[in-house]
C-alpha cells in the first residue's frame, strides 16, 4: 500500500536516555494510525522530530516517497505536515482570527503613502469557510481565552489546516475534553479522512484506540514492540504491549470502613468569571477511610470548589471544616499543614515549579521541616536520599532526580506530584484529574496507592472527568451539576 509518511530508523539519544531506538513507521492515505505507549516510551519524541522541534541523530523522514530535511515547523508544514499538542498553542488575549495569522499575516491597503493593515475580513472569511468544510465551526471573531477547552482545540486544528497540512499529528488530544467533545472530536477526525487528510493518534485511552483508529503502534523504552488492528487485538493485550507485563485494568480495592468525619463542607458558594456563582450551596463531607468521587462534566464547578476547599480561592459563602476546625478561606500553607495533599488539576500551573528539579519539587512542602532543614539551613544530602527514593518508588522515568520537572512527560510531573503528595502524614487526600495524560501501567499504579491511602485511614476526596475512574474507585458519589450537587449515590 502506498504511504504518505514514512520514518526509517529514527534515532535519538538525550544525554543518558535513549528516547527512539531504530524506530519503523508509517502512515497511509486517509488513515487513523494510533500511536500507544507508556510516559517515557518516546512517543513525544518520536512527532516531535517529525514536526522539526527535534532533529534526530540518524534515520530518515519520507513524505510522498520523497525525503525530507525537517529542520524546523516551517518545514514540517512546508511538506504537509502539521501537530496539534496536547497543551494548546495558542495566544488567549489574541481572536481566533489573530491566531490563525499570527506569523502567515495576510495584509491590505498597500497603495502608494498608505501603510498596510491586516485583512482580518478576509482571514475570517476563510476560517468560516475551512470549518464548514471540516465540522470545526468556531467564531473567528471570538477571544480565545473565551472559548472552551473543545472550541479552543478546534482552533489548533483549523490552525494547521490553514496552513496547509495534509498530515496531522494529534497529541493526546481527548486528554482535557468531556466525553460529549470526544465524541464530537471523532466526528471531526472521520471527517477529515474523507476529506483525504490522513492522521497520527498519539493517546493513552485503549477504548479510543480500538473505536477509532485502522491500525495501532506500541511503542515501548524507545522501540517498536509491535503494530496491529483493532480487529486483531483487545485492550488487555494492548496494555500488556505497552508495559511489557499484564496490567489489571480493573481497581481492586475491597470493602470500605469508613470512621470519623475528616472534611466537611456546608452550604459553600463560590464565584466564578464574571461575578457569577459557578458554586452554590454545595455541601457533602467525607469520612477517614473513605474515596467520595464527585463525577460530572467538566464546567460545572469542580474546578472551583476545589480551588475553595484547597486555598487557591476564596469562597463568598458556607464554610469548610478540616478535621473538626474551620479552615474557611485559609492559606494553602495552613492547610498542608493541617494535614491536607492536594493534587492538582493543574499539575504545571498549580503543582510544580516547572524550573525547579525534581528534587526540589519532591520538597516544597516539607522543604523547612526535619530532615530536610533545622530551621536556618536546607541538607542536601536528605534531600537527595529522599528524591532517589521517591523516583524509584514512584517509577518517575527521568536520567537524574536534578532534571527540571519541565524536561519530564506530563504523566512523569504527575508522577512526581503523587509522589510528594503521599509520602508525608495526610489526613485528607484531594486529588483531581489524577490520572489524565497517563498510560494504563501509571494509570493503575495510582489507583492502587489512591486506595491504599484509603485503607490506612486517609480520607479522598477524588475528581475525575473520566465517568470509568468514578465507578471504579469512589465508595461514595455526589454528582455535580451547574455548581450544584443534585445527587448523591454509593458507588
Amino acid at each position: 500500500m502506498d504511504t504518505v509518511l514514512k520514518i526509517e530508523n529514527i534515532t535519538k539519544h538525550f544525554p543518558g536516555v535513549l528516547a527512539n531506538d531504530s524506530i519503523n513507521f508509517d502512515l497511509h492515505p486517509q488513515e487513523i494510525h494510533a500511536l500507544l505507549g507508556e510516559n517515557g516510551a518516546g512517543k513525544s519524541t518520536l512527532m516531535n522530530i517529525i514536526y522539526g522541534l527535534y532533529q534526530q541523530d540518524s534515520g530518515r523522514i519520507l513524505v510522498n516517497d520523497q525525503e525530507i530535511n525537517v529542520q524546523s515547523p516551517d518545514d514540517a508544514l512546508k511538506a504537509g505536515i502539521g501537530m496539534v499538542h496536547q497543551h494548546f498553542m495558542l495566544v488567549p488575549v489574541m481572536t481566533v482570527t489573530e491566531n490563525l495569522m499570527l506569523g502567515h499575516e495576510k495584509t491590505t491597503g498597500l497603495l502608494p503613502g498608505k501603510l498596510a493593515r491586516l485583512d482580518r475580513k478576509q482571514v475570517s472569511a476563510e476560517i468560516r469557510a475551512l470549518g464548514e468544510r471540516y465540522g470545526l465551526r468556531v467564531d473567528p471573531d471570538a477571544m480565545v481565552e473565551d472559548l472552551s477547552v473543545g472550541e479552543a482545540q478546534r482552533v489548533e486544528i483549523l490552525k494547521v489546516l490553514y496552513k496547509g497540512a495534509e498530515i496531522l499529528i494529534l497529541d493526546e488530544p481527548t486528554a482535557v475534553l468531556t466525553p460529549q467533545e470526544t465524541d464530537e472530536l471523532f466526528e471531526i477526525m472521520h471527517s477529515l479522512v474523507q476529506q483525504g487528510k490522513s492522521i497520527i493518534f498519539i493517546t493513552h485511552k485503549l477504548k479510543e484506540v480500538l473505536a477509532i483508529a485502522n491500525r495501532i503502534t506500541v511503542l515501548r523504552l524507545g522501540k517498536v514492540v509491535g503494530t496491529t488492528t483493532p480487529q486483531e487485538t483487545s485492550m488487555e493485550e494492548l496494555a500488556a504491549m505497552m508495559v511489557g507485563r499484564e496490567v489489571l485494568l480493573s481497581v481492586e480495592k475491597g470493602q470500605s470502613h469508613p470512621a470519623e468525619i475528616v472534611l466537611q463542607v456546608d452550604h459553600l458558594s463560590v464565584e466564578g468569571k464574571g461575578n457569577r456563582k459557578a458554586v452554590r450551596e454545595v455541601s457533602f463531607e467525607v469520612r477517614a477511610g473513605e474515596i467520595y468521587g464527585i463525577a460530572g462534566v467538566q464546567g460545572n464547578g469542580q474546578t472551583e470548589l476545589i480551588e475553595a476547599i484547597t486555598g487557591l480561592k476564596k469562597s463568598v459563602g458556607g464554610k469548610v471544616h478540616l478535621l473538626g476546625k474551620n479552615v474557611t478561606n485559609q492559606t494553602p500553607r495552613a492547610l498542608t499543614h493541617t494535614g491536607l495533599a492536594h493534587v492538582p488539576e493543574d499539575r504545571q500551573k498549580h503543582g510544580l515549579v516547572l524550573s525547579f528539579p525534581i528534587d526540589t519539587n519532591l520538597i516544597l512542602e516539607t522543604y523547612d521541616e526535619e530532615p530536610f532543614s533545622d530551621g536556618w539551613w536546607i541538607h542536601p544530602e536528605a534531600i537527595r536520599v529522599n528524591a532517589e527514593k521517591l523516583v524509584q518508588e514512584f517509577d518517575v522515568r527521568t536520567p537524574s532526580i536534578n532534571t527540571p520537572v519541565s524536561s519530564l512527560s506530563g504523566g512523569n510531573q504527575q508522577k512526581v506530584i503523587i509522589a510528594r503528595e503521599l509520602s508525608r502524614p495526610i489526613k485528607l487526600l484531594v486529588i483531581n484529574q489524577p490520572t489524565r495524560g497517563l498510560d494504563v501501567g501509571s494509570i493503575e499504579f495510582i489507583h492502587k496507592r489512591i486506595v491504599d491511602a484509603r485503607n490506612l485511614g486517609v480520607a479522598v476526596l477524588l475528581i475525575s472527568a473520566e465517568l470509568d475512574e468514578i465507578l471504579s474507585l469512589a465508595d461514595r458519589i455526589g454528582v455535580m451539576y451547574s455548581g450544584q450537587i443534585v445527587a448523591e449515590l454509593p458507588a
